[in-house]
């Protein structure tokens, strides 16, 4: 199967193609320049894998949730490339396609994202026999001071809300955890592993079913609300 993979939830754009048994991608920190790069990124792939857009059989996207900006541009780029050419999409969750990245050891994965004003995205995860990452709780958007998660002996943490919350989350956890990493991303070459199995069961969506998902309508703080202490900035030095 060829199935170029989209991944632009976050400060991270990255594009994957998977050609037979060949996953190749390009991924590139690269904050408010993902529409710049995305499509680039696609041609690129496709040359170096000596393919058409016509020879591609799917497109599968990172349908957030993550920045409001990145998320909507990957679906829509996804659903453009995926009606030009009358392929099925595939959507999967940026936790998800984060959490992937995780060992695959006995600790639940907590995967959490830098969500700003306070707040992160989170869903923890434990890996199934087949190595993918099985959500253990429902994705949502919480204050790190309030996150509940599920029990669990040990825990293994990724994402950039490590980075922005650790010592709020660190008080969540029933001990430090035995792998984290703050700098990781939700990437396209996990989405494609992800999708993979999807598209392989027929359960392609038509483009205009692949939608994004936020979790939350608000993309930022009122006067009054940075007025009143709770700006992002001070969220995370209390955290």
């Amino acid at each position: 199967m060829n199935l170029l993979a989209l991944e632009t939830s976050t400060e991270c754009c990255s594009v994957a193609l998977l050609h037979g048994d060949v996953l190749i991608d390009r991924s590139e920190l690269a904050p408010r320049r993902h529409a710049e790069l995305v499509l680039p990124m696609a041609e690129a792939l496709l040359a170096e894998a000596g393919l058409a857009r016509a020879q591609l059989d799917g497109i599968a996207v990172g349908r957030g949730p993550g920045a409001f900006t990145g998320v909507r541009l990957g679906v829509s780029v996804a659903q453009g490339l995926a009606f030009a050419l009358n392929l099925p999409v595939v959507t999967v969750s940026s936790l998800t396609a984060l959490a992937m990245q995780a060992p695959r050891d006995a600790a639940a994965t907590l995967a959490v994202i830098d969500a700003r004003m306070g707040e992160l995205y989170a869903c923890a995860f434990r890996f199934d026999a087949n190595g993918f990452a099985q959500p253990l709780d429902e994705e949502r958007v919480a204050r790190a001071n309030d996150l509940v998660l599920p029990e669990a002996a040990n825990w293994n943490v990724i994402g950039s809300g490590w980075e922005a919350y650790r010592d709020a989350l660190r008080a969540r956890l029933p001990g430090e955890p035995g792998w984290a990493h703050g700098d990781r991303f939700p990437q396209a070459r996990e989405v494609a592993r992800l999708a993979l199995p999807q598209f392989a069961s027929g359960n392609g969506l038509p483009p205009e079913r692949a939608l994004p998902v936020y979790l939350r309508d608000k993309v930022a703080l009122t006067v009054a609300e940075r007025r009143a202490g709770l700006d992002p900035a001070n969220q995370k030095a209390a955290g």
